[in-house]
């Protein structure tokens, strides 16, 4: 007998539609791939790797971080796994290494679900499903969650892409970001303080201007939106080869920015970091409620 190896973020599902190829993984629910006209537009990594960012995965019951792992909730303190001990935070949610069922619906559309458990630190239980479908102009994610214990939740998400708009240069990328606020932070990427205004501060992105020596990892929120409700982070390069949009709905009131090496993170979150003690954007699912986002990438010029 022959031992079958999977690859360390489980199944792989390639979706294609027209020029665009996209590969979603069981482990985290992750994007692993997106390209178009073969051009790859994600910080991409092989079915044979493993990415310690976490890159493309979703985040849930928290995005970003919460303080030293512990919050109070309805009188009752918590206590979470230090997930990020450098900074003494929990981060990114308890479902980055969780294996999802994934159900290709369509050659364009999958849909991934599994189950939070009950557990130290989160004792609550949450039935989760996201898809992905490649539409026309790129793709559209929707998250569900749906609060399946006896206790009403505390509840965020968010998304994790990392982009890459046809370069790997971060100088050389422009940003548009329609945020009136920023979360100040501390060294531990903490709220340090309310929500500030972004005018006349070098975090001010309302109109496109390139990032140069610029390195971000910030909260924005208080976001401008169409009629429809919709904000759109965008992202090219100072060639204008091409132009990637990270859209999201109302569910979606923040986003976190953060300049890697050859990528730029834009991650749609439904609240703010450490909102399980804050309380900004925090959802609370009463015992059946459910929670539905969407948000999705669009590419244009490629």
């Amino acid at each position: 007998m022959t031992a079958v190896t999977e690859p360390p973020t489980g199944a792989q599902f390639e979706l294609r539609r027209g020029r665009q190829r996209l590969v979603v993984h069981e482990i985290g629910a992750g994007v692993r791939s997106w390209t178009v006209g073969g051009r790859e537009l994600l910080a991409s990594f092989s079915a044979g790797e493993y990415d310690a960012a976490f890159a493309g995965r979703v985040l849930v019951p928290w995005p970003n971080r919460v303080r030293d792992g512990r919050y109070c909730f309805d009188g009752v303190e918590h206590r979470l796994e230090v997930s990020e001990p450098e900074r003494g935070n929990a981060l990114h949610g308890l479902v980055l290494q969780s294996r999802w069922r994934g159900v290709r619906t369509s050659a364009r559309r999958v849909s991934l679900s599994s189950t939070l458990a009950p557990r130290a630190g989160y004792p609550f239980e949450l039935a989760l499903a996201v898809s992905y479908e490649l539409a026309s102009g790129g793709i559209v994610m929707t998250l569900h969650a749906t609060n399946v214990g006896r206790e009403r939740a505390p509840f965020g998400a968010g998304l994790h892409p990392y982009l890459t708009p046809g370069t790997t240069d971060v100088d050389d990328m422009v940003l548009e970001i329609p945020a009136r606020m920023r979360v100040p932070v501390d060294e531990r990427l903490l709220p340090a303080g309310p929500a500030t205004p972004v005018d006349a501060t070098e975090l001010d992105f309302r109109r496109a201007r390139r990032l140069g020596a610029l390195r971000l990892d910030a909260c924005f929120g208080d976001l401008g939106r169409s009629p429809a409700g919709v904000a759109r982070v965008r992202l090219g390069t100072t060639s204008g080869t091409g132009q990637l949009t990270v859209w999201m709905d109302e569910r979606f009131r923040f986003v976190q920015v953060f300049t890697a090496d050859a990528a730029i993170a834009v991650e749609p979150m439904t609240c703010a970091p450490d909102a399980f003690n804050t309380g900004a954007g925090l959802v609370v699912l009463e015992p059946g409620a459910s929670f539905t986002g969407r948000c999705g990438l669009i590419a244009a010029g490629f």
